[in-house]
């Protein structure tokens, strides 16, 4: 039924506009890719997980628990992303454009290879601490899982619009977007901006693992490189650097996807195609994105 499918485009859309903004949020004041970002959500998942498991008694369950995990989560993949920004980008900064690209790709591949080796190589199960029930809304059947990943992500969208659009530091980020240099001189410290830029965007990514995890029920090592990938694809949808954008482009991907598995015949063996597909008509198209504006290139 179509409402069904919307209902179902709709959580997988918010849990991609969450990843994606992770992307968009670097790329708008760096222009660079951040592709550890995917294992960043991973490592926010394992996080809560971790607490879900050795510490339950001192969360409780129901909406403490889940509190209890989502902070975890964020925190665990903000902090991350903020080393990783510090010692891996940081430095190879003024090299070229392509080292931290480079960098990236290495330090994705060493934190995912970090939990295979150490924590699982298998799925693990996940934890739902709210209780799931059904209702009826216009002839769909809503989980109050549903409505709980739509809340949290709707949720955090709406903070992070408020952060950067009325906020001392969230204006800072604006302008060190517009021209980081022109930033720097008029007193904003460019590298404070970005740290905060890369906890954010991390905090987002952790978000959404926990929110993955939930949906699907497990959890693994490699759990971030599909999402992620798609994630990205829905950023450059939307028009990469575009928070808005990164938004709408995560609840079309969604769309898509989920209409797909619906009514083309054998679907859920063709939404990865479709997404990747989606990527090269936007790039062949307008690589500027939906609502993306074409700009000179940052130095």
């Amino acid at each position: 039924m179509l409402a069904q499918q919307i209902l179902n485009a709709l959580t997988l859309g918010a849990i991609y506009s969450l990843i994606a903004l992770g992307y968009t949020l670097v790329y708008g004041i760096l222009a660079m890719i951040n592709f550890a970002h995917s294992e960043v959500l991973m490592l926010g998942a394992f996080t809560a997980l971790g607490l879900a498991t050795f510490a339950p008694a001192a969360f409780g369950s129901g909406p403490s628990a889940l509190a209890a995990m989502f902070v975890a989560g964020m925190a665990a993949a903000g902090l991350v992303n903020v080393v990783v920004e510090r010692f891996a980008y940081r430095p190879l900064r003024a090299v070229s454009r392509l080292a931290p690209l480079i960098s990236a790709i290495g330090v994705s591949i060493v934190l995912q290879n970090g939990v295979f080796l150490w924590i699982s190589t298998q799925s693990l199960s996940f934890p739902r601490p709210v209780v799931i029930g059904q209702i009826s809304l216009f002839g769909a059947s809503v989980s109050s899982l549903q409505l709980v990943i739509l809340g949290a992500a709707l949720g955090l969208m709406g903070l992070l619009h408020f952060f950067v659009e009325s906020t001392k530091m969230g204006k800072a980020m604006r302008a060190c977007a517009d021209d980081i240099s022109t930033a720097g001189l008029m007193g904003i410290d460019a590298d404070r901006v970005i740290a905060v830029t890369f906890f954010v965007g991390g905090a987002l990514g952790g978000a959404a693992g926990v929110l993955y995890g939930m949906n699907y029920g497990s959890i693994k090592y490699n759990l971030g490189f599909l999402p992620g990938a798609k994630a990205f694809t829905a950023a450059v949808l939307g028009g990469i650097g575009n928070i808005r954008g990164a938004v709408l482009g995560g609840f079309i991907l969604g769309l898509l996807e989920v209409l797909a598995c619906g009514y083309i015949p054998d679907g859920a063996q063709w939404r990865d195609v479709i997404a990747f597909t989606v990527l090269i008509v936007v790039l062949l198209v307008r690589p500027s994105g939906l609502l993306g504006e074409k700009m000179a290139e940052k130095v």
